[in-house]
């Protein structure tokens, strides 16, 4: 096999908040992608306003670095397991992955789940343990932990012998050795270790061209654009090309731009050899996972396989009462053609017909990215009704089987109890507890993908904000039985209008409201959470009758306690079952499936009769 030793291709791996984004910029910078002067932002890998908003990454992007002769592809991957489907592209790009931990919180249940694609994939890897100068460093028990996760992933000798770089990536310094004072000014040992460890693209010598499209996007002059990896051959502007499509069907294509990308910039380009990772233009219809091939000699490489979604929720048109005031999309032709598009960049959402012809149900890895295609679409002026999100069942001999995920929670060591409490209560079997003597303790459970829902606001009011969960789909086990996770009841309006500040100073003593006064509701909307297990018909919009006798009282200030307002991922946690979202580009509503209260009263009795 002949190599191409001017490039590397490598891609960032890291849980959320370690430093990828921030380490791909001082590369950037230290290699003379920019110029001395030039006003760059902050993250400059983090392209959407959400990502930006969050402080995660959403997408998989690359860019390019040079080093003396070398040119590094660097494929900067999502931290969240809920966007995995991202990642098992991007590794289908790369000849080797650096792995990024932090250097206090060691390797967390997400960098489990994108090294374990890796480990399978055969990519060598590169340790940086990064943020040394972090006063609770504790970097040489984070590498002893890194090479436990190894083994515990069934590593074999030549993937656990890995080099590690230590790094501090928002100074721009690195070092082979652990002492924070000894990093050198620049990432030069870094750089040179990553040229080492990550090898050259190799490819066969007079073999017709392969390239496989690994991800999409789209520009305003060109069209849809294929970001392809050539594995073999070459692809020229203006070539004609073989298209061998997901079904097998193999069509004639031109490729009438082609880009690479220099820096952050895609640059036009006459020509892409093997190793490369190039954008095509010219094929309207392709999608992730197709190869381009050669026109005499086409030869498919295989199809990117992902894993399968594990929680659904179903997405609909407004309904509501007060359909129509905010949005611009409305309409099911619209909502379905959006969801179809997002079907041909996200590989790992899949969108289900239901029996209504204005809802359909849409499977995804995580509520996180449920809410993100939601928040999304909401930004684009559309109106939706969101459900309660569900897990994704299967049949494994004849029984029913749900998802199972790994929690990985840290927490000050006084919450231990209360914590082991709520996990119990959502059916969690705890598979490991540490202490580390600092006075935190981290705790790993397995708990059914159900349980989940709706635990993170729980977790963040036990911990008083202080501690850290994360958690990743792990397998499926069967069916846990019935949970009761929100003891809670809702608070709902009986009847339309404005809200009024005296009705509401007699509603809050039954529970916490989401709205304040003057704000317009209707019959079935949950206006706040009743303090009592069961539902509340309330009057929000009562008020107070004027008469023509003076009170001693009349003058005093109100004071009413502030309306808990939630977002739109809160919102998802809380709902019911017999409840759901109304997303709007101005607000985010909860409200019961059936607004009429006598008919909801109708169906609660059949069902007591039927139980009965």
């Amino acid at each position: 096999m002949a190599v191409r030793a001017d490039i590397r291709n490598v891609a960032i791996v890291a849980h959320v908040d370690h430093g990828k984004t921030t380490l791909v910029d001082a590369m950037l910078w230290q290699s003379g992608s920019f110029r001395e002067n030039q006003d760059v932002a902050e993250r400059v890998m983090d392209s959407m306003d959400l990502e930006r908003e969050k402080g995660i990454t959403i997408l998989a992007k690359n860019t390019a670095v040079r080093f003396g002769d070398v040119k590094i592809n660097i494929v900067d991957t999502p931290g969240h397991a809920d966007f995995g489907g991202e990642v098992e592209r991007a590794l289908r790009m790369v000849d080797g992955v650096l792995l990024l931990v932090d250097a206090s919180e060691g390797p967390l249940p997400q960098t489990r789940f994108v090294l374990r694609k890796a480990l399978e994939a055969r990519l060598p890897v590169l340790l940086v343990v990064n943020k040394v100068d972090r006063p609770d460093a504790r970097i040489e028990e984070v590498v002893n932990e890194v090479y436990e996760l190894f083994l515990d992933l069934d590593a074999d000798e030549s993937q656990i012998e890995f080099p590690i770089v230590y790094c501090n990536a928002r100074a721009g310094r690195a070092g082979l050795t652990a002492d924070p004072s000894r990093l050198e000014e620049q990432l030069q040992p870094l750089f040179d270790t990553l040229l080492e460890t990550i090898p050259a693209p190799s490819y066969e010598e007079g073999h017709p061209l392969q390239a496989l499209v690994t991800n999409l996007d789209a520009s305003p002059y060109v069209g849809r654009l294929a970001l392809c990896r050539i594995h073999n051959g070459t692809i020229r502007k203006g070539q004609q090309l073989a298209w061998c499509r997901r079904d097998g069907v193999i069509e004639r294509a031109k490729a009438t731009e082609l880009y690479v990308t220099e820096a952050l910039d895609r640059v036009e380009a006459e020509e892409a050899g093997p190793g490369e990772i190039c954008a095509v233009a010219g094929l309207a219809e392709v999608t992730i996972g197709e190869t381009l091939a050669d026109p005499d000699d086409p030869r498919p490489l295989p199809v990117v396989e992902v894993d399968e979604p594990s929680l659904s929720m179903t997405v609909g048109i407004n309904g509501s009462p007060l359909a129509g005031r905010e949005g611009s999309k409305l309409t099911a032709p619209l909502l379905k053609q959006r969801l179809d598009q997002e079907l041909v960049g996200n590989v790992s959402l899949r969108v289900e017909p239901t029996e209504r012809p204005d809802v359909w149900e849409v499977q995804g890895r995580g509520e996180l990215q449920l809410a993100v295609l939601v928040e999304l679409m909401r930004r684009e002026g559309f109106e939706l009704t969101v459900g309660k999100p569900q897990v994704v069942t299967r049949e494994v001999d004849g029984k029913v089987h749900e998802p199972v995920e790994r929690v990985a929670i840290d927490a000050p060591e006084e919450y231990t109890g209360v914590l082991t409490q709520l996990l119990a209560l959502r059916k969690g079997r705890m598979e490991e507890m540490v202490n580390h003597g600092t006075g935190w303790v981290r705790l790993e459970y397995l708990v059914p993908a159900r349980g989940l829902i709706g635990f993170r606001t729980e977790f963040l009011t036990e911990t008083r904000g202080t501690g850290i969960l994360h958690h990743v789909f792990d397998r499926y086990e069967p069916w846990y039985g019935e949970l009761r996770t929100r003891p809670s009841g809702s608070l709902v309006a009986d009847r339309s209008g404005p809200t009024t500040t005296f009705a509401l100073l007699n509603l809050q003593e039954r529970g916490s409201l989401f709205v304040g006064p003057g704000v317009e509701v209707y019959e079935g909307m949950v206006v706040g959470e009743n303090a009592r297990a069961e539902d509340l018909d309330v009057n929000a919009t009562k008020e107070k009758k004027l008469t023509n006798i003076r009170s001693s009282t009349a003058d005093e200030l109100v004071r009413l306690i502030p309306p808990r307002p939630l977002s739109l991922e809160q919102a998802l946690e809380f709902i019911r079952q017999d409840e759901c979202v109304e997303v709007t580009p101005a607000s985010i509503r909860l409200r019961k499936v059936e607004l009429s209260a006598s008919r909801r009263q109708q169906s609660a009795s059949r069902k007591a009769r039927g139980l009965a």
